[in-house]
């Protein structure tokens, strides 16, 4: 499973839900496939958090000094914001 990639990870989760709300599997093989989609969760988390920590950008202070700090949506520069003005 560590060689499954987010987005097939997602997908399989989307059809172990949608088997899961049907109710038609016999108890056995729902705890079979929720367990799959435990693991697979985890493994979809885990990635997420990686990437969060790659999401890092190189900033400058007021004094020039260069710093690493996290991503947030405010370094996002939307053409037309109020900050714009």
């Amino acid at each position: 499973m560590a060689g499954v990639k987010f987005e097939q990870a997602m997908a399989r989760l989307e059809v172990i839900v949608g088997e899961l709300e049907k109710g038609d599997l016999p108890l056995d093989e729902s705890l079979k496939i929720f367990e799959e989609g435990i693991r697979l969760s985890k493994n979809c988390l885990k990635v997420l958090e990686e990437a969060e920590r790659k999401v890092d950008v190189l900033v400058q202070d007021k004094n020039g000094k260069k710093q690493l700090r996290a991503f947030t949506s405010e370094d996002i520069d939307v053409p037309g914001s109020a900050e714009d003005s």
